[in-house]
């Protein structure tokens, strides 16, 4: 066994003797987005400091707070704030997470974030179902010693979210009047924000949205055999022919303002689960 999976197992181990049940659903917060699940019926909850090997959130408006819950019938582990490659972090460090969320044996992963538009179609506030991504952060948290109990070393990335979660998803969206974008996520390491050279080419090469998490989380979530629903909270436009300013204030200020919109989605799409 290698130390990491080692040190998830120890944190596995600390967590599971407070769980009533098998956890149905995982699910991941993105920046501004830690309140996401305000109709979450919390059980209990756990600041990451207290979690044995767990990594600590440094960005603000990451909560650092693991919440165990119930909502529709369903048990849920929502991580109030990720890690990311420019705090410093490896990619095995990112996706601790999801390796927890393994070895707890979560066959359903929500991942979430807030993403600059690239379409010009897209408008601030919206919400985009990640139908794919393009991993441009030249990173990959499969790289190093295998551990054979995570799943096979070359996993298929053909199908990374899940179509069904998706389709049900999209119906959430129609019955609560919200419009649901579908898109590709492109992924950069950050965290400087892109030139206008830059957005021309994540435009070029097919991404609606940019951002600088969830790439990394969710290959380690295909190698673990998860189904995966992933949306991005559009917080800005990038027109690289009229750029403006962004800041990272007004990126979260944009996140929590459309969280109630995102709970609302989110309520409805794990009642259909």
């Amino acid at each position: 066994m290698n130390p990491l999976r080692q040190q998830v197992m120890e944190t596995t181990a600390h967590i599971n003797p407070r769980l009533n049940s098998a956890v149905d659903i995982g699910f991941l917060t993105g920046t501004g987005l830690s309140q996401t699940l305000s109709s979450l019926k919390v059980i209990w909850e756990i600041d990451y400091a207290d979690l044995p090997n767990f990594p600590r959130t440094t960005v603000e408006s990451h909560r650092g707070k693991l919440v165990y819950g119930s909502l529709s019938g369903k048990s849920i582990l929502v991580f109030q704030g990720r890690f990311h490659l420019y705090e410093g972090y490896t990619p095995r460090q990112v996706t601790f997470p999801i390796r927890l969320m393994q070895e707890l044996k979560i066959k359903t992963l929500i991942l979430n974030n807030a993403a600059g538009g690239i379409n010009l179609n897209f408008s601030a506030g919206e919400v985009m179902l990640i139908r794919d991504h393009i991993n441009l952060t030249g990173h990959n948290p499969l790289v190093g010693a295998e551990e054979p109990a995570w799943g096979i070393r070359f996993p298929d990335m053909t199908r990374v979210y899940d179509k069904g979660l998706g389709t049900l998803a999209l119906k959430a969206a129609a019955d609560n009047d919200i419009i649901l974008r579908e898109g590709l996520y492109a992924g950069l390491l950050g965290p400087s924000l892109e030139t206008p050279a830059e957005t021309r080419f994540l435009k070029a090469i097919g991404g609606d949205a940019v951002g600088f998490s969830t790439i990394m989380e969710a290959i380690a979530g295909v190698q673990a055999g998860m189904k995966i629903l992933g949306l991005s909270l559009i917080t800005n436009i990038n027109n690289p022919d009229a750029p403006e300013e962004t800041t990272l204030e007004a990126v979260v200020e944009t996140a929590q303002n459309a969280a109630e919109k995102m709970n609302r989605l989110l309520c409805d799409v794990i009642s259909l689960i």
